[in-house]
C-alpha cells in the first residue's frame, strides 16, 4: 500500500497492512509536538533522555505510585496507556503547567483505540500532587488536532536536520536541554 497521508499511513501500520513506509506515533510523541518540536525531533531518533533529570525523576515517581492500586498498563500496538478500574483511560502527570500537551497525549490514546481498535474510552488527566482530575472526551474537535498533529509530526521526524532550538520557559528542566544548549 503507498499511502501519502500520515495519518493512513499510521493507521495502515497499526493494523498491521502492508506499507511501503511504515509510520509509528507513540504518546510521548504527540506530547512532545506540543511541548517542543525539537523534543519530538530526538525522541524519534531514540536519544536517550536524561533519566536522572530532577524532572524526569519526579514524573516517574508520580507515574508509578498515584493511582497504582486502581490502574492496569495496557501495551496495544505503538501505545501503552493506563487504564483505571472503572475502564477510562488515565494520564498522570506531576503537575499542570503543560496541560494541553498532556490533553492532546490522552487524545491520542483515545483516537487510537477509537479508530485502530474500535474501543470507544473516555479519558481523565490526573495531577495527583494538585489533586486534580480532568476528565477528556475524544471530540470531533480533539479528533481535528490529534490528526493535524499526526501529520506535523510525520513532517518534523522526516527532517534530517533537528528544528532549530527555541528558548522556552522549561527548557533548564529539560531532559534533552544539554543536546540543545552545550
Amino acid at each position: 500500500m503507498t499511502a501519502t497521508d500520515p495519518v493512513d499511513r499510521l493507521l495502515a501500520t497499526a493494523r498491521g497492512e502492508p506499507v511501503d513506509e511504515p509510520f509509528r506515533v507513540t504518546g510521548v510523541m504527540v506530547q512532545y509536538y506540543y511541548v517542543c518540536k525539537r523534543e519530538l525531533w530526538f525522541e524519534s531518533r531514540n536519544l536517550e533522555i536524561d533519566r536522572e533529570n530532577a524532572t524526569v525523576v519526579r514524573g516517574t515517581r508520580v507515574d508509578e505510585t498515584a493511582y497504582s492500586e486502581k490502574r492496569e498498563n495496557l501495551h496495544l500496538g505503538m501505545i501503552s496507556l493506563d487504564l483505571l478500574d472503572d475502564g477510562r483511560v488515565v494520564e498522570v502527570k506531576p503537575s499542570s503547567t503543560l496541560t494541553e500537551p498532556a490533553e492532546m497525549q490522552l487524545s491520542y490514546y483515545l483516537w487510537y483505540l477509537d479508530r485502530v481498535a474500535d474501543i470507544q474510552r473516555d479519558g481523565v488527566l490526573a495531577h495527583p500532587r494538585e489533586r486534580k482530575r480532568e476528565p477528556v472526551e475524544l471530540t470531533a474537535e480533539r479528533t481535528d488536532k490529534v490528526e493535524t498533529a499526526i501529520r506535523g509530526i510525520h513532517e518534523i521526524v522526516s527532517q534530517s536536520s533537528p528544528p532549530a532550538a527555541e528558548e522556552k520557559p522549561f527548557c533548564d528542566s529539560c531532559a534533552y536541554h544539554d543536546f540543545c544548549w552545550c
